[in-house]
Order: structure tokens, then sequence, then C-alpha cells
């Protein structure tokens, strides 16, 4: 079952955007800030190059991919079921626990307000937002994505006030010393705050929902990441020079400090409501998200099939309820604090494990991985990422890691337990292995499941052309040759399909070329031809890597399509004709007939071309 598109520009960015503003910005800048020192802006510059890799590996994995389950699909597809397994529960449960946590560091933002409230009481204020979030996630999505960008809209203006305003506040002599300590310490702290910077690949998991992903995507990830990345550097830099180091190195509410030095009372106030609000649209970014995980996985048997369950308005209800129930428990029974370390390891290794699945995807050299958006540099990029991410998790501790490799354990017991036989579809890199193995290769399954997705993103509605195509026999001919050799290997092809006796099909393509040339422009012909009888019609596309020599032409033809229909198809003969002008004046598709490296590339250029299917 599909879910709805309803997603835009605006909607995309407020996910990203929102899920990246939490503690990272309004906690995090005071602790970091005691081990490192002003140095703390060079760390928060340093987490968004380290977030570079991912960025891009989603922005591309997503605009070819646009389904549930974003970095759970990725990996089920390019590694198979147990790493789909291990990567959805995972990506699952990092969310989860990341959007719980937000809820509960909203306790160090509403004690300004009270500061009686006790540890308990707090929870249970995080428990109600959660119901209250899961229950407008289930009722509408639409009402729960206007909320977010509403948030996401109102906290931008504030911090971009507070960063204007704060620059005649700030005290050069807060700066000096910059170094507290050495470079390593400021990786390491660049470590804890990349992590912040993780919300901004969730848009993957709702990518099924945008209109035009292919645009969309690409542009509200990389928009987000540069307004955020910006802001985080800013807003840090500024708060440094606006509090006494001390003060910083004690406060876990610092941009609400920094505000109050500005602009008293009121300035505290409204950038509390800020901090209020980025935690809200961190959690409500994090239950949409995560829900699509589980949602994900049931379609492909690794859970039970009603997580996959959706309402007459296409919204995974039972998958947001069971993520909902799930914060829920986490608030109310769980130390979230450690959990979130973990939550974050998890975090870091599907960041590997994506960045290892573009990898996967590109050397498959599959016809129907066609992703819009292209990764720059690949794949030095991708695999200077892994090694920084595995230099990261190193600097987490052990503990983190142990816990993260139990919870790995469990993954694959459950799939051998529940899974194992229920789970579906080739992966790419079974795929790769047959290529490897140079047996016959088993990639069908993969490379249709590839075409769909594409028909899904690009809106495609399939007319008669498109099911010809598809189950068309497409010649690539290595050449040169004359006309009546390709002829007669094109009648034998046209015998097969229609049943009509080779010799006829020869006789009838040879007087045709006598009374006019089929040669419509340098290099493409068209040969077409009547057949007697009824309901016959075929379409031979070919491609002559040398050239067939036709008589009275100067240049070869390097690009064919063969046309056959009895009378009675002749509006489909009209309609074929149509298609074949639309397709040839695509840009630079001659240019990629040419380079196309199999026949199910060259066929994926006929189905995926731009042309009007009205």
């Amino acid at each position: 079952m599909a879910l709805k598109k309803q997603l835009g520009l605006i909607d995309i960015f407020s996910i990203a955007a929102g899920a990246m503003i939490s503690s990272g910005l309004f906690v995090l800048p005071g602790i970091v800030f005691s081990d490192v020192g002003p140095a703390i802006i060079i760390s928060y510059a340093l987490a968004g190059v380290f977030m570079i890799p991912t960025l891009l590996t989603k922005a591309e994995l997503s605009t070819a991919m646009p389904k549930a389950g974003g970095t759970y699909f990725f990996v089920i597809k390019s590694m198979g079921p147990i790493g789909g397994m291990i990567g959805g529960l995972s990506s699952w449960l990092s969310i989860a626990l990341k959007s719980a946590f937000a809820l509960i560091g909203m306790g160090a933002i509403v004690k300004l307000f009270n500061p009686g409230l006790d540890y308990n009481t707090i929870k249970l204020i995080a428990a109600g937002l959660t119901v209250v979030f899961t229950l407008i996630n289930i009722i509408s999505i639409k009402g729960a994505i206007r909320l977010q960008v509403i948030l996401v809209v109102s906290l931008l203006i504030i911090l971009g006030l507070y960063s204007i305003l704060g620059i005649r506040y700030s005290h050069h002599a807060y700066y000096t010393p910059f170094f507290y300590s050495g470079w390593r310490d400021i990786f390491g702290a660049a470590g804890m705050i990349f992590i912040s910077y993780g919300g901004l690949t969730k848009v993957a998991s709702i990518a099924e929902e945008v209109k035009n992903p292919g645009v969309i995507i690409p542009r509200g990830m990389f928009l987000a990441f540069g307004v955020v990345s910006l802001l985080y550097v800013i807003s840090v830099g500024l708060t440094i020079g606006l509090i006494n180091p001390e003060q910083l190195k004690q406060s876990l509410t610092p941009l609400s400090l920094g505000a109050k030095n500005v602009l008293g009372i009121p300035g505290e106030v409204v950038m509390t409501l800020a901090a209020l609000a980025a935690f809200i649209t961190t959690a409500n970014a994090g239950i949409l998200s995560a829900s699509r995980v589980p949602f994900a996985m049931a379609r492909d048997n690794l859970l039970p099939v009603f997580f996959s369950n959706l309402t007459r308005r296409k919204i995974p209800a039972v998958s947001i309820s069971i993520t909902g129930l799930f914060m829920l428990i986490c608030i109310l029974f769980l130390d979230i604090k450690s959990l979130v370390k973990v939550a974050s390891t998890m975090q870091i290794i599907l960041f590997i494990m994506v960045n290892i699945s573009i990898i996967i995807f590109r050397q498959s050299k599959l016809s129907y991985y066609k992703p819009v958006f292209k990764s720059i540099l690949y794949p030095y990029i991708q695999i200077a990422g892994i090694i920084v991410y595995g230099f990261l998790i190193f600097e987490m501790g052990k503990i983190p890691v142990l816990f993260t490799c139990g919870f790995f354990v469990f993954a694959v017991v459950w799939y051998f337990i529940y899974a194992r036989h229920r789970a579906r579809g080739l992966s790419v890199f079974s795929y790769l292995l047959k290529k490897l193995e140079a047996k016959e290769i088993a990639g069908k399954d993969i490379e249709k499941e590839l075409m769909e997705i594409i028909k899904e993103r690009e809106e495609i509605i399939e007319d008669r052309f498109d099911r010809e195509i598809k189950k068309a026999e497409i010649l690539d001919l290595e050449g040169p040759m004359g006309i009546e050799e390709f002829f007669r290997i094109v009648s034998r092809k046209i015998s097969e399909r229609t049943g009509i006796d080779e010799k006829k099909v020869l006789q009838l393509l040879m007087e045709r070329e006598k009374v006019s040339s089929t040669v419509i422009k340098t290099g493409l012909a068209i040969p077409h031809i009547i057949l007697p009888g009824e309901k016959s019609f075929a379409i031979i596309p070919v491609r002559c890597r040398n050239g067939i020599l036709y008589p009275g032409e100067e240049d070869p033809v390097y690009i064919a399509f063969v046309l056959a229909g009895s009378v009675d198809e002749r509006k489909m003969h009209l309609k074929s004709l149509m298609a074949i002008a639309q397709i040839m004046q695509t840009g630079d598709f001659v240019k990629r007939w040419i380079e196309a490296e199999t026949v199910e590339e060259l066929r994926s250029l006929l189905l995926f071309s731009r042309r009007d299917r009205g």
C-alpha cells in the first residue's frame, strides 16, 4: 500500500531543520564549553563537515529510491534482509530514543519557569506530550507538518534576531584563551555535537510522501543543512561572548542566559519559548520519521504485517501508535540519558552502513538505479566518512559499543526466528556476487523493483507504449552491416513475436524501403510495415554500434525503431511514432543511447524519458 504524496519543499526543510535544532544548540554548548572553551566554535563547524558524506549519500539514495523507511530501505536493498533487520531496528530505536530524550530535555527549559519541578513531574509532562504528538500524527500528517513549519519558522526568526541584536553586547575578552585543550578534545567534542546534525537525514524516512522527491528532497536537505549549520556556529559563537566563561560552564540553558544578558527578562522568556519549540519540533519529527521504519519493515515481512496497516487517509496509524508507546515506556521507565549514548553509537553505525550502501549500488551498475541527484566526489567522500565515523565510534567508549553489539545480536536472532522464511527480494550485494562468480545474473527482481520505484517517483501512468517497450526484444548489434543483413535479423524477431512468416516480413521491409527511405534524420531510421491479419503489433528498438549502411545515405544509421503492425493497430502505430519523436528530442538522449552499457539501460532510457502520456 502506498503512502499519500503531500509534502513540499517547506515541509521537508522544516522536518530536517526542526530535527537538528534541539539540545545540540540549547543545552550542549555549556557542557562542551567546559572541556574545549571558545574553540567549541571549531567543534560545531567540524561536526557539520562530518555530516557532509552522509548528507550527500542520503540525498542521492533518497532521490533514487524515495520509499518509506529511509536508511532501512537503502540498507535492505543493498545488503539483504539481515542487514535490513539490523539497520531497520537500530534506526527505529535510535530515532525514537532521540525524540524521547528531546521531550525529557525540555525539563531543563521548563524549570526556568518553575524551579520547583521534580524529575518525575518532568517525565509525566514529557509522557503527556508524547501522547499529544502521537495523536496529531495519527489524525493528520498534514496537521503534524503544519505544526512543524510554524514552529521551525518561528524558531529561525528568534535565533536570527538573537544573532543580530547580540553582536553589540559581545565581550571580546570572553574569547581568550581560545583553546582550553588540544585538537583531540576538539574532535571529541565535534563527535558529541555531530549527533545533533543527524536529524537532518530523517527526511529520508518519509521520502515516499514527498511530491517530486527527486528535486524537493535534496533541495530541502541542503537548505536546512546550510541554514542550521550557519545558525549553530553564529549562535554558539555569539553566546560565548555574551556570558562570563564561569557561568557558561555551569549553564544548561546557555542561549536563554545569553538572551537575558541582551534583552533582560523578556529576552530570556522568548529564547526559552524558542527552546521549547525546538524540542517539540525534534520530538514531532522523530515520531513522524521513526514510525515509517517499522511500516517499511512490515512491507518486507521482517515485522508482523499489522505494522503496515494504513487508515483511509493513508496514515500508518499502527506504526505511529507503537512508536509513540515505545517512547512513552522509555520516558517513564528508562534512564534516557545513558541510552541516548547507545542510540548515538547506533546512529553512527547506520551512517557507516548507508555509505557502504551507496558504494554497492553504484558498483552494481544496475540499469534502473537512476538517482536524480548524484553525490559529488564519489566514492572518496563516502570512504572518508566511513573512516571518520569509525573513529567517532571508538571515541564513544566501550559500553555503548557493547550495548549496540548486543542489540545487533537480538536483531539477527529475530531474523532467524521470525523473518528468515518470510523475507523477500534480492539484494544488490547478492546481485554483485553473482556477477563476480560469472554465473547467470539473477538481478531481474531488484531491477524490476527499482523500475517500479522510478515510475512511482516520477508519477508515471504507464501506457501501452511503455508496456510494449517492457516486453520488446531490444537489439544491440555490433555492425557495420548492410540494410539487407539488418532486415533479416529484424524479420526473424518480428516473425517470432507475431507468428508471420519470416520471408514475408523481410519482403515487406525491403519493399517499404524501395518506396522511400525510412531514415528520418542523420543516424536515425524508423522502418515500418503493415502486417497481414489482425491484432499484431511489434516494436523493435535497435542500437548498432558501428552503423547500418542504408543505400543512398552518406552517414550510417546507429539508432532504429522498427514498427510492424496490422491495419487494426494503426492507432498504436501512430502513438508509437509520436512517443519516439518526443523521446528523441529529450536532451542528450542520443548520446546516452550510444553510451549505454547494457540492453536494460537502453530500455530504461525509453521508459523514463520525458514525454506526453496523455
